[in-house]
């Protein structure tokens, strides 16, 4: 089958950073679906495995997670779905990617398609609600604990691919008063998905003091931490939750001891990685963003299509996400 993968990490500008090659047809085992890749999304993820990760000596790495697709055969133990149905997941980093005809996927991690989406539309979604979702409610805990310290939450870095899922599911699924941070050109489309206020990303005590919101219970920091990390602790109610996406370099916690600021780091892979007991959850959380979308309580972050799944279109993808040039998700169809 037709993939796109790499034999070696290597700069994207470089003619061998990503390869058009042909592999082996897979086969599902146990619960695994075994899918018709018909679109998929370029996420941050993809170039910092691809700049990060060699493959052993011969083999080919395929990258890619987001995917929507069909379901062509299934593994013996699969119950949640059937040949014919449209899916859409973000995959394992622990597998190979969805930059591929066809992918095997655990079914335990896949949802139903939004019947309202183009498989192009779908496909730019699953990571970042995945992560969102969890950040949000497995993490923050924000349901289980609506009002024990206040309903503040401040999203750092609202703008970006998860903040603009976690704006959307924290306007429609709790009562939180939610600030997002954002550049102006970004501004009014944060306030559209949801945001009650929208503050600049320099000077946060000022900046929530100017709004009349001089704390906060909840912070989802999704960039920079490490530079925004002493700010949230002036902001931080005593007894607040702050939640991680990032990769901060030398993140020193005890600035938030004295408050007793719990800290809980998010990595959508983590379930899939370790097998969890609750791998499950996954399939949950996409069924119920599905119907969310189908609502139309949640949309879509897709930006632009470039067209087939290539190496020559994918290096562009990855060109744009590390350029910090992509507006919305970029998205490939098909082969």
């Amino acid at each position: 089958m037709k993939a796109v993968g790499y034999k070696q990490s290597l700069p994207i500008a470089n003619p061998e950073s990503l390869l058009d090659v042909n592999l082996p047809e897979p086969v599902p085992e146990l619960h695994d679906l075994l899918v018709e890749i018909k679109a998929v999304s370029v996420n941050p993820v993809d170039t910092k495995v691809r700049r990060s990760t060699n493959p052993s000596a011969g083999e080919i790495k395929v990258l890619g997670w987001d995917a929507a697709g069909i379901v062509r055969e299934t593994g013996r133990d699969v119950t949640l779905f059937q040949r014919g149905d449209k899916v859409w997941y973000a995959g394992s980093i622990a597998r190979p990617g969805t930059n591929a005809e066809r992918h095997i996927v655990d079914e335990r991690i896949v949802g139903r398609m939004p019947s309202s989406l183009t498989c192009a539309q779908a496909a730019a979604l699953p990571l970042t609600s995945l992560t969102a979702w969890e950040l949000l409610f497995d993490r923050l805990q924000v349901l289980q604990n609506p009002s024990s310290v206040g309903n503040q939450l401040l999203v750092i870095g609202a703008s970006g691919g998860v903040g603009s899922i976690l704006v959307q599911l924290a306007r429609r699924l709790t009562k939180l008063n939610i600030i997002g941070t954002s550049d102006p050109a970004n501004e009014q489309r944060v306030r559209e998905l949801g945001a009650h206020h929208v503050i600049g990303y320099d000077g946060l005590p000022e900046e929530l003091k100017r709004i009349g919101i001089p704390s906060v219970a909840y912070v989802a920091s999704l960039t920079h931490t490490d530079a925004h990390l002493k700010e949230i602790s002036e902001v931080l109610l005593p007894q607040g939750r702050l939640a991680i996406i990032d990769d901060p370099v030398g993140l020193d916690t005890m600035i938030l001891k004295q408050k007793c600021i719990s800290v809980h780091w998010e990595f959508m892979f983590t379930r899939s990685l370790f097998q969890t007991p609750d791998m499950i959850e996954q399939h949950k959380i996409l069924n119920n963003v599905s119907e969310l979308v189908d609502k139309g309580d949640v949309v879509s972050t897709f930006g632009e299509s470039l067209g087939p799944i290539t190496a020559t279109n994918l290096k562009r993808a990855h060109a744009l996400v590390e350029g910090g040039r992509a507006r919305g998700k970029i998205v490939l169809e098909g082969f």
